[in-house]
């Protein structure tokens, strides 16, 4: 999977890296400390060193795109995951580095105010992006809704991750719509709802199955 990947991979760890080379730019304009981490009512309630958030953010995100990687390639299943599915997985870590990253660049600099709503837009294009996807993707250890009922079953596999493709565009729609007003228990519903609605749906598939 590495192999057949490798100039991807490259790629991408390299964009994950991008910000860094942004901060160096602004470094003389960003304060010396910034804010990291934000509440629902977009307030920061977090903040770290320039060199933290320039250097070390960019760096754990790259960490976490490692081990993402290594842990879909030594799937037993490896040979089963989509093509296009694992390409997905390569881009995740780069997006969302390149994206926080200039939020909190943008926050520090006074350009960007309404940080909640940029973040929860996030999420929203995120659930769809992955929901259109999860139909194809085929049973494996890494990637999915890793549900007994479903591993131990293709049938259960195939109409869980359709059920879930649906509920996570569903889901994502919402969190766009109502983006403008979500409070912090309204976006855990519908962050939470797209992970929990599946394993239900399988485990009621299942019954029916074997009943």
């Amino acid at each position: 999977m590495i192999k057949q990947h490798k100039k991807l991979i490259v790629l991408t760890a390299i964009i994950t890296l991008l910000p860094i080379i942004m901060g160096l730019l602004l470094w003389n304009k960003l304060p010396d400390t910034m804010a990291t981490h934000f509440g629902m009512n977009n307030q920061a309630n977090g903040y770290s060193s320039k060199a933290f958030a320039v250097f070390g953010l960019p760096l754990i995100i790259l960490a976490i795109h490692f081990v993402c990687i290594i842990a879909t390639s030594i799937d037993p299943k490896s040979k089963d995951i989509n093509r296009k599915i694992f390409s997905l997985v390569l881009w995740i870590c780069p997006f969302i580095s390149i994206l926080v990253c200039s939020i909190i660049y943008g926050y520090a600099l006074g350009y960007l105010t309404n940080i909640t709503f940029l973040m929860t837009v996030m999420v929203g294009i995120l659930f769809i992006a992955l929901g259109n996807f999860m139909p194809t993707v085929k049973p494996n250890y890494s990637i999915g809704f890793r549900i007994s009922w479903a591993l131990n079953d293709s049938e259960n596999w195939y109409h869980t991750h359709r059920f879930g493709g649906k509920c996570m565009v569903v889901c994502g729609i919402l969190i766009l719509l109502a983006a403008p007003f979500l409070n912090l228990w309204g976006f855990v519903v519908l962050a939470v709802t797209p992970g929990v609605l599946p394993i239900i749906y399988s485990y009621l598939y299942d019954r029916k199955k074997n009943a």
